[in-house]
């Protein structure tokens, strides 16, 4: 991570990935053309895959633990006979 990361912005990241993902003149999408560029674009995808497969992990114990929460209230509802 960089030495400017703000837990408090969490689209900072993806922000600075794309301003300097391409020069100003280039248009955004358009296909990198040296085999230098192609290795530093595939290295920064990978940070933004990792970042993204750790918050989906996060999200989904996040996830699982409310359903744990809510089977666990339901069992101590008292049944109406």
């Amino acid at each position: 991570m960089s030495a400017d990361f703000n837990p408090a912005d969490p689209f900072a990241m993806f922000r600075q990935f794309w301003q300097s993902a391409t020069p100003s003149s280039a248009q955004p999408f358009m296909p990198p053309l040296t085999e230098e560029e192609i290795d530093r674009k595939m290295a920064e995808l990978r940070v933004v895959e990792g970042w993204l497969t750790m918050n989906l992990g996060m999200l989904s114990m996040q996830i699982k633990a409310l359903e744990m929460q809510k089977a666990g209230l339901a069992a101590m509802k008292p049944k109406d006979h």
